[in-house]
């Protein structure tokens, strides 16, 4: 091998053992945060957690803020590379929302994810934080999705023309949010009769009326 072809290896190799390292300190954080609570997600117990030292987490993302942005990012990545491999956006679009919804309930009872993301947010929320703004972000990309495929569904007459499609997204994200909050008072929930209600009720919500054509 060369010694280009080494170097190139050399930071192809880096490279990964930093996508490495920051995916497992990101996924540390959430079970520290699910198992333990928000107050126990110090750098120091996610670094050891992740089985790095105790500074890493902090060199990597700088402040509490840093983190949450990471975590909020990841969690997104991972939801986004999940619905294409799925194909969600070639779905009709009553279909694509319904499985959108349905796979962000999901999540609740899934792996350490769904819970850490909540309970973080509702620290946020309760601490006046600052980092209620990446929250704010990141329920805006939820909604901006949702209200895109709305569009999309009116465009082709399968989805209501008469409803607003941000108020109506707005009102899907919400309902999903509100039933992961009762979730996490609550884990005992039974959310598999909550979640096919949640999906009647947004199908109804969308679905076109007697004499509107399509």
């Amino acid at each position: 091998m060369s010694d280009v072809a080494h170097a190139s290896a050399a930071k192809r190799s880096q490279a990964e053992r930093r996508d490495a390292s920051e995916r497992q300190l990101i996924e540390a954080t959430m079970a520290v945060v699910a198992t333990r609570g928000v107050d126990a997600a110090t750098f120091d117990a996610i670094g050891l957690a992740a089985g790095y030292s105790r500074g890493l987490a902090s060199q990597k993302f700088g402040s509490k803020r840093g983190l949450i942005d990471a975590v909020i990012g990841y969690l997104h990545r991972r939801r986004e590379s999940i619905l294409e491999i799925e194909h969600v956006n070639e779905m009709p679009a009553m279909d694509a929302i319904a499985h959108f919804s349905d796979r962000l309930l999901r999540e609740l009872s899934g792996d350490y994810g769904g819970r850490a993301y909540l309970m973080l947010l509702a620290a946020s929320v309760a601490d006046a934080s600052s980092m209620r703004e990446s929250f704010a972000v990141s329920s805006n990309r939820v909604r901006d999705w949702l209200e895109s495929v709305i569009r999309r569904g009116q465009a082709d007459k399968t989805i209501r023309p008469d409803i607003d499609p941000r108020a109506s997204a707005l009102m899907i994200g919400s309902m999903v949010l509100g039933i992961g909050m009762q979730w996490l008072v609550d884990p005992t929930t039974d959310l598999e009769p909550i979640r096919k209600s949640t999906m009647a009720a947004v199908r109804q919500s969308l679905s076109l009326k007697d004499g509107q054509s399509r």
